[in-house]
């Protein structure tokens, strides 16, 4: 029996597509063992979002080969799909499979093994497949399962690689979705999250008129699952319609993460997103009006090439202006082979890290605002793991960590929990008897 090990960087779809690999692994004779020394075949899902994911990419790969020389090391995924002329002319990597072709790694491996053939990556842009992969999903606490339901993206945002790495929008047909949420609520599963690279599009490649709320709905019939959480979504989806078909169903978390990247407007068309300021505002407003107690987190790109003082400084009054419950920030990191890294203008890396440092003490006085509102109040936890005698911690439907102690076992059971105090982003309570 060969002993895999699996790393997994990047999104929650590339470690969706891990956990899938793991399992096709498994069922066919290999024993999964921890990426440590010792493995015979190493298998990397690499991730191309940045340079710096380039580079863990490529040392977590070298990382493989010094752990074991006589290891058969395996790139697959993103950055494979973005760079794998280049990575097949490494000597440390001895197998490279790119972007749609994770489900042949059995049949990769064999082929290695009985030919040296080493070679699996395509033109992602020429295939509008979806691959279908169903992911292992055997952790421990049987809570939590996130489902991919969608792949690729036709946005083309001016500094953003992805559609080149994953292809054009893919949906997952209405039927295996239902197949593999029905088989996660028979193990015990409560909570689901729909996710995909670009969510919103999901059903945009089919034929016939079908949407991701049709892909909600079919989830949300499925007896066991007790919660439906959704990955992150663009705002031009959010709508009257597409709001109150959720308020209606009481399987849905209110917590919507809605992409920003910026709140400037002149920023936002160098970036070549397809909404104003004033549109994503209203959005908000729409989901709020619905879900008042909602969580609406973001991303939030600075020291975008062109950028001003000004032009910062609108941004980060515009993000103070939502209430966003939680901001993810990161300072703009040029990506080859997108239009943006060639614009001559260019932040120094100072100036982005100090305006990125100004966005991320203001994300977390929002967050402490925000988990402050509920000292003193019930709320409903999903518990997912014991974390000291008596101690259980879980999350809430809008995805606000808690700490509850119960005399009981609290493990995969939701319950109302009676906050006495908030911390760190994170809540501590009671849970009822």
């Amino acid at each position: 029996m060969m002993k895999v090990a699996l790393h997994n960087l990047g999104c929650k779809v590339n470690s969706y597509e891990t956990d899938a690999m793991t399992k096709l692994l498994y069922d066919n004779g290999y024993e999964i063992v921890p990426f440590e020394p010792g493995a015979d075949v190493y298998v990397i899902n690499t991730c191309t979002v940045t340079n710096i994911a380039d580079r863990k990419s490529r040392q977590m790969l070298h990382k493989a080969k010094k752990m074991n020389p006589e290891a058969v090391v395996v790139a697959v995924g993103c950055y494979v799909q973005a760079a794998g002329e280049e990575l097949k002319k490494d000597e440390a990597i001895d197998i490279v499979v790119g972007n749609n072709r994770k489900q042949t790694i059995v049949e990769v491996l064999e082929d290695y093994f009985a030919h040296r053939d080493a070679d699996r990556v395509i033109d992602i842009a020429k295939d509008n497949k979806y691959e279908e992969a169903s992911c292992f999903n055997e952790s421990s606490d049987h809570v939590r399962a996130f489902i991919k339901i969608q792949d690729g993206c036709n946005q083309f945002c001016s500094y953003c690689i992805i559609p080149y790495a994953r292809g054009r929008v893919r949906s997952r047909a209405m039927e295996d979705i239902e197949r593999e949420v029905k088989a996660l609520a028979e193990k015990g599963y409560k909570e689901i999250v729909l996710t995909g690279i670009h969510l919103s599009s999901y059903g945009k490649d089919f034929d016939d008129d079908v949407t991701l709320i049709d892909a909600i709905k079919a989830c949300s019939k499925i007896d066991g699952i007790e919660r439906i959480r959704l990955g992150s979504l663009e705002p031009r989806i959010i709508d009257d319609e597409f709001i109150e078909t959720l308020a209606d169903d009481n399987k849905i978390c209110p917590h919507f993460h809605l992409s920003l990247q910026s709140g400037c407007d002149e920023t936002l068309k160098r970036m070549n997103r397809k909404y104003s300021a004033d549109e994503y505002y209203d959005r908000c407003e729409v989901i709020r009006r619905k879900f008042p107690y909602a969580a609406i987190t973001t991303d939030v790109i600075v020291g975008f090439p062109g950028e001003t003082e000004e032009d910062f400084q609108a941004s980060y009054d515009f993000a103070k202006e939502i209430g966003f419950a939680k901001i993810h920030a990161f300072p703009y990191s040029p990506k080859r082979g997108t239009p943006a890294a060639a614009r001559k203008d260019q932040l120094l890396n100072a100036v982005k890290a100090e305006r990125s440092h100004r966005l991320i003490e203001l994300s977390d006085q929002m967050a402490d605002d925000f988990i402050q509102a509920y000292v003193g109040k019930d709320v409903e936890v999903l518990y997912e793991r014991a974390v000291g005698e008596g101690v259980y911690e879980g999350h809430t439907t809008n995805y606000i960590k808690v700490r509850g102690t119960s005399e009981k076992d609290l493990t995969n059971q939701i319950c109302k929990t009676h906050i006495i105090k908030a911390e760190n982003e994170e809540l501590f309570g009671v849970a009822e008897a």
